[in-house]
């Protein structure tokens, strides 16, 4: 026995005043904003209010107002707070800042417009909208054109290689002496060249890598002229067509280097024309729209200089490049002469005798007159139809049998030529008319193996031009014949503009008929697939799914029987991919004959997960609900494929991602009111996915939902069906909770499946799911580990066991146990858990006599609907009441004992918290008239009091409360406890 006895106060709820609720009109947690009047000098202060509240709705704000919005908490976001980054993500502007000044030089794009007239600049700066940058190319061209061929490098900077001496004869005089330094800028350093054999692609671009370095290094050495003489070999190089599959990627690699001199040489001069203002010793820099006649004579000079040595260079190809790399600096002379030196150029380049170095040569000149953003393109128009001049020696017979010597099909050749003609002629088409497109296709008619042409003209011009045509382009397809450049390109380029844009109705069934009669025919299995990539969108787009159905089956045809399907990963994976992300009738998709044949022929796991998650998340884009059971079926398929791929070796973050998306389509399939067969999808569901944790926790809430909404249909009143229904639902919940892996989510599960069967008046199923969770508390563990950091879990068992005191409040007793058999057992789980006195264990201590202080009232302050609770089973019976005493006895007991403990441990802080949290429980709920308890309440708030460490404000109200009921007549003995407290 313990020496005091608790005693619990009678409380009438019903008689409580009810709070008075008011419709809200904002929303609580809408962000603060404050209304700032610009008219007056003053702003008013105060305490900020919501500009949507009900004074200031009404009001419209004047023009000079501004509403700005208060950020609560100043936290900034991460990926919005920084204006350097340029619209980049802070990885690739991190990666940008490790880049050594050298990389960065180069793969930053150049602003050629320092000079050009407002005029041009906006004509430029739409076509810069329209032109795709020739930077976003760089890295196409680099990984396309490669070779596993043996390349060579020839220069005097590098060291290693062979050795060659190259002696030039001097002559007496006085103008040969002029002309043999003039040459020299020709020649290698000490008259010796070293010449590298044997180099692979990777070595190749190492040592392209080192002249870059090694240009800069001289022109920050003040060796302006080592610098030329890099930039011209590196130039040189554009001439060796040794290796010619590998051209248009050493022209990217030179290219760049090239950039990089130009840039050199431009900012120089800029530093040269700096000028001192008068009455100012800071030299001031030109600005960036500066005109010829505000540089200084000197700079000029200088300027002039740098072109008359490029002028001496006696190679034609290292002249033409190194003078246009240099381009910008003639804004140092002039403004006016710039399509005058771009036309000189164009023609210049008639003398390059290769038509796939003049081609590159050409493109480079469209790429550095294109960004001096003049209004005057004429010159691109020339550099095309120069090249169309020149097209026929593509096929002539010095070209084929170079291509013989480096055993080069024709078509491989071809292919070379397409990034510098798609560059060309998308500047030239970029705001071009439908005029000029039958101009280009005339000129391209008339000449023979057109094919590679056609293709530029299907990839460079507007997709709206080539769409209105759509059927003579077909026509011009259909009569290549594959002529050097083959036709399935031409069908591919043609499918990408009928993409982007639609043609006419009354064209795309002839369109697709014409397409697939030629992929019928393809005999090779790439060429096939090529096709089928792109007009598998077109037919999503514009057909029905009868058409798709029919294209996936060709494919399986063509791949299945000979297993081709294994070399084409990367392509089924595209088809797929377009196939979802444009089809909007899922059902028809899925229950289609050829649709899961498709995904069956991805044999190798990890792509068809890929697939399967794709075909998953666009479903899972669409809101309605999924009804057919077919279509249920096939997704059960889909899903399976995707769960079957988790293992133990599998990172947690695919499996949240894959558990994810199974949840969402769980969640969206529904049988409507045939509760039964929704059941039974669950149950089938928990057998399929038995490896994934968030799946089970989904069911398990999703029956739980099944149960309540039973519950609505038949409004509380269950029929011997519904009843033994949603005992199923009960014991669906009870049996696959142990089967997760966190005990937390299994307690939370546990308690809310208890609530749901007590809410269908199953009690024996609430009893055992209750009973469960409570032996499961001592396997929680003590610590969590949250983002690598660990937490105790005891703040989570308060509140987890809080709200399970709650629910017992509600709980009617078994006939087959003693009174109050679940609190009881709650009691022994946390005197096993919290086997040290804690603060924890304290509070829920204190919540204990919360409810069973509230347990023996008359009536309960809440019931669950047509549950009988222990207050109408018991009726206030005085045995009851006795048994309910003796607990809270007990627990106070325990509590009085910590705060002794407390006191010897000289932790006096939480002791008098505690003691003043038991005497408020005690006021409360506890009935003060026996002595003995209102002796206990009085020595508790003395102790409470004792060391002075209770807030001030929280004493003074205590005390108010105290001294307002003790003016009533239930509460008279307050009055003789006040005057021994304030002893």
């Amino acid at each position: 026995m313990t020496d005091y006895e608790w005693f619990a106060r009678p409380v009438d709820y019903e008689a409580r005043r009810p709070v008075n609720l008011e419709e809200a009109n904002d929303h609580p947690l809408k962000p603060v904003t404050v209304t700032v009047m610009d008219g007056r000098s003053a702003i008013r202060r105060g305490t900020l209010r919501s500009t949507t509240s009900t004074s200031s709705s009404t009001r419209t704000p004047t023009p000079t107002q501004t509403t700005v919005p208060v950020n609560i908490g100043s936290i900034a976001d991460p990926l919005s707070s920084h204006s350097s980054l340029d619209g980049s993500d802070p990885l690739t502007q991190f990666v940008r800042e490790e880049m050594d000044p050298l990389s960065k030089m180069a793969s930053d794009e150049w602003d050629y417009s320092a000079n050009a007239n407002a005029v041009g600049r906006k004509a430029k700066d739409k076509l810069d909208e329209i032109v795709e940058p020739w930077a976003a190319r760089k890295a196409l061209v680099l990984n396309k054109y490669t070779t596993l061929e043996k390349l060579s490098i020839v220069t005097s900077f590098l060291p290693g290689g062979e050795k060659v001496i190259m002696k030039v004869q001097p002559s007496g005089s006085l103008v040969d002496k002029v002309k043999t330094r003039l040459e020299q800028l020709d020649d290698f350093e000490d008259g010796s060249v070293r010449q590298m054999h044997g180099l692979s692609q990777q070595e190749y671009m190492a040592r392209i890598e080192q002249l870059n370095n090694e240009l800069v290094n001289a022109w920050h050495s003040d060796h302006r002229v080592k610098a030329l003489k890099i930039a011209i070999q590196c130039a040189k190089l554009l001439v060796d067509t040794s290796v010619i599959s590998f051209y248009p990627s050493k022209y990217v690699l030179v290219t760049d280097i090239l950039d990089i001199f130009g840039k050199l040489v431009y900012e120089r001069l800029k530093v040269k024309a700096e000028y001192i203002k008068p009455g100012s010793k800071t030299p001031t820099s030109l600005p960036d729209n500066f005109t010829p006649d505000m540089v200084p004579e000197n700079a000029k000079e200088t300027c002039q200089n740098w072109f008359y040595k490029i002028a001496s260079i006696r190679e034609l190809v290292p002249r033409l490049y190194v003078e246009m790399a240099i381009i910008k600096s003639y804004s140092f002379l002039t403004t006016s002469e710039f399509s005058t030196i771009l036309m000189r150029l164009t023609r210049m380049i008639r003398g390059i005798g290769d038509p796939l170095v003049a081609v590159y040569a050409r493109c480079y000149l469209c790429r550095v007159g294109f960004a001096l953003k003049t209004s005057d393109l004429d010159f691109v128009k020339e550099n095309f139809y120069d090249f169309l001049y020149a097209y026929k020696q593509l096929f002539s017979t010095s070209v084929k049998g170079d291509l013989l010597k480096q055993n080069l099909c024709l078509h491989s050749y071809l292919n070379l030529y397409t990034p510098a003609l798609d560059w060309i002629l998308q500047v030239m088409a970029a705001t071009a008319s439908e005029n000029l497109l039958n101009e280009v296709l005339l000129r391209c008619k008339q000449q023979p193996n057109s094919a590679l042409l056609l293709n530029t003209i299907l990839t460079s011009f507007k997709p709206i031009y080539i769409v209105s045509r759509a059927m003579e382009f077909v026509n011009l397809i259909e009569t290549c014949q594959d002529n050097g450049y083959p036709q399935y390109l031409l069908y591919r380029s043609l499918g990408e503009c009928l993409i982007k844009e639609s043609p006419p109705k009354e064209d795309c069934q002839h369109i697709l008929n014409t397409v697939w009669k030629y992929m019928k025919g393809l005999n090779n299995y790439t060429r096939f697939m090529h096709v089928m990539e792109v007009w598998i969108q077109f037919t999503c787009i514009h057909f029905s799914a009868s058409e798709i159905n029919l294209f996936l089956g060709e494919i399986i045809n063509q791949l299945g029987p000979s297993r081709a399907f294994e070399h084409f990963y990367p392509q089924l994976q595209n088809i797929a991919e377009k196939i979802v992300a444009n089809t909007q009738d899922f059902d028809s998709l899925l229950t289609m004959d050829n649709f899961l044949p498709l995904i069956d022929l991805f044999q190798k796991e990890s792509i068809k997960v890929e697939v399967c998650k794709t075909v998953v998340e666009g479903l899972s884009k669409q809101s309605s609900p999924i009804v057919d059971p077919i279509m249920i079926n096939a997704l059960m398929f889909i899903m399976r494929i995707m769960h079957d791929s988790v293992s133990a070796l599998t990172v947690e973050d695919e499996k949240r991602q894959i558990g994810q998306l199974i949840c969402g389509l769980i969640l969206r399939v529904d049988y409507g009111r045939d509760f039964e067969k929704q059941l039974n999808f669950y149950v089938e569901a928990r057998a399929a996915f038995h490896n994934l944790d968030s799946v089970h926790m989904q069911l398990v809430q999703c029956v739980n939902r099944l149960s309540v909404d039973t519950r609505k249909i038949v409004r509380g009143h269950h029929t011997r069906r519904t009843s033994a229904f949603v005992r199923a639902c009960a014991a669906f919940c009870f049996i696959t909770i142990p089967s997760l892996t966190l005990v937390h989510t299994r307690l939370q599960l546990y308690l809310l499946s208890g609530q749901v069967a007590l809410l269908n008046q199953c009690y024996g199923q609430a009893d055992s799911c209750f009973k469960a969770a409570l032996s499961l508390v001592p396997e929680m563990p003590k610590n969590f580990d949250i983002d690598g950091r660990s937490k105790s879990t005891e703040p989570y068992l308060l509140t987890y066991l809080s709200n399970f005191l709650s629910t017992l409040l509600v709980v009617p007793d078994s006939p087959e146990h003693g009174v109050l058999y679940l609190m009881r057992g709650l009691l022994n789980v946390v005197q096993r858990y919290f086997v040290e006195d804690t603060a924890t264990k304290s509070h829920l201590y204190l919540r204990v006599l919360d409810l069973l202080s509230t347990v023996t009232q008359e009536t309960y302050p809440y019931h669950v609907d047509k549950v009988d609770s222990n207050d109408k089973l018991y009726g206030s019976d005085q045995k009851f009441i006795i048994e309910v005493n003796k607990i809270c006895s007990k627990v106070m007991e325990e509590l009085l004992n910590h705060l002794k403990n407390l006191g010897e441990a000289d932790q006096l802080k939480k002791q008098s918290a505690l003691a003043l949290a038991l005497f408020e429980r005690m006021i409360l709920r506890a009935d003060l008239t026996d002595s003995s308890l209102s002796h206990v309440a009085v020595n508790l708030w003395n102790l409470s009091q004792k060391h002075d460490t209770v807030n001030s404000k929280l004493r003074l109200t205590t005390l108010e409360y105290m001294v307002r009921k003790s003016h009533l007549p239930q509460f008279q003995h307050f009055a003789e406890m006040l005057k021994k407290m304030s002893k």
